[in-house]
């Protein structure tokens, strides 16, 4: 069976959610808040469960022509620039390095024209047992599914979930930067590679990224949150002046105008992710903190394993309200799973009590076995394989 949905929001894992549906041979509409279309932010990184999911959406060699092989889960380094792992020259790495643009570009392009509607800012929704129906500033559109896909502060959640807490502040902050480095403007290679400085308290990640660009991220504890600075490039070259190069060199290297300010936060797990024809995905469902790289990839992952779920319901007892049912039983696991996990790493990161234990811990893994665990099948959340998505020709 085929059918017509609405998705709520036009990031990353709104764009993705409606390529899935184009691939089974849904319909479908993305309403997007922004007048313009476009992904606020700066850098990221895909491990490799994201790009299988990428590549069953059929833009997966695009995304990689977009993204830059990164090295950061290999070259971890202290403060004063010592390594404690280093990755071998010409080693595969598992991770690849974006401007969100870029990603966003690449699933945007895929996407059939006239899908997406900007300036489109949802005020209503009614469901019933045979449609849902959408409300939008300058229109209305009923459909057999809504996808919620609207980011962490979620229209859709909170008038569909209205007992959902808000947003939880985890008590860190983050800048976040690009900086326009060229090339041969900075020395150190292997911090251009990609790179994690381990400091008490906080630390700083390098992504490689296109165009010759470094995106850049220093996090470190926050007492509260909205805590904001007149300069903010110059308050992060302040905390870290004495760090090792080319953090220095980096923050230098942008414009203070590209430097973004953010707080942390997560949610906290919800009993289920689908209400009758209604699904939540990505940030929308269970947003997490960055610690491990997961936010977008698992956004991916939703949006192919609920296409997934809508295309292999038997076609004689097919119902929208069944294929949610088996999606929120795939996702809801895993994706708040890994949402705990991201928030666990983010406090032994970040706690300064724990900064020396798990320097040591570091510094005494042996190599081998380091580079073991950051192979591409290294950990559960990047061995992840996606469901296969049929064309319209080839479903049953």
């Amino acid at each position: 069976m085929t059918g017509r949905a609405i998705v709520v929001g036009g990031g990353i894992g709104g764009l993705a959610a409606a390529l899935a549906l184009h691939r089974i041979g849904w319909q479908a509409v993305v309403l997007e808040r922004a007048a313009e279309l476009r992904e606020i932010g700066a850098g990221m990184s895909q491990a490799p469960n994201a790009m299988r999911a990428l590549a069953e959406l059929g833009v997966g060699e695009q995304a990689r022509a977009a993204g830059v092989p990164t090295y950061s889960a290999g070259n971890l380094r202290l403060p004063d620039g010592r390594y404690l792992q280093r990755a071998r020259p010409g080693d595969p790495t598992p991770l690849t390095a974006f401007h969100r643009a870029d990603l966003h570009r690449v699933l945007l392009e895929a996407v059939p024209a006239g899908w997406v509607r900007t300036g489109a800012e949802v005020t209503g929704i009614q469901h019933d047992q045979d449609a849902v129906t959408v409300t939008w500033s300058g229109g209305q559109a009923s459909a057999d599914l809504l996808i919620g896909a609207d980011g962490i502060r979620s229209t859709v959640r909170r008038l569909l979930w209205p007992d959902a807490p808000p947003p939880r502040f985890l008590g860190r902050t983050a800048w976040l930067g690009i900086a326009e480095v060229g090339t041969g403007a900075f020395a150190d290679a292997d911090g251009l590679s990609g790179s994690v400085t381990m400091g008490p308290g906080g630390y700083f990640l390098i992504h490689p990224i296109s165009r010759g660009r470094a995106y850049w991220a220093y996090v470190t504890t926050a007492d509260q949150a909205g805590v904001r600075y007149p300069k903010e490039k110059s308050e992060t070259a302040r905390r870290l002046a004495s760090w090792h190069e080319p953090i220095p060199a980096l923050i230098a290297a942008t414009t203070a105008e590209a430097v973004i300010h953010i707080d942390i936060c997560d949610l906290d797990a919800l009993p289920t992710y689908v209400r009758g024809r209604v699904a939540l995905l990505g940030d929308a469902a269970h947003a997490m903190s960055p610690d491990r790289g997961q936010g977008a990839g698992q956004s991916i992952e939703d949006a192919v394993v609920l296409a997934a779920a809508l295309a292999d319901e038997p076609a004689g007892a097919f119902t929208v309200e069944a294929a949610l049912r088996r999606y929120d039983a795939e996702r809801r696991p895993r994706t708040q799973a890994t949402a705990r996990g991201a928030r666990a790493d983010g406090r032994r990161t970040t706690s300064a009590a724990a900064y020396r234990a798990l320097v040591t811990m570091i510094r005494l893994m042996p190599a081998p076995l380091w580079r073991k665990g950051i192979a591409a099948d290294g950990n559960p959340t990047w061995r992840w394989q996606p469901p296969h998505l049929p064309s319209p020709t080839t479903r049953h």
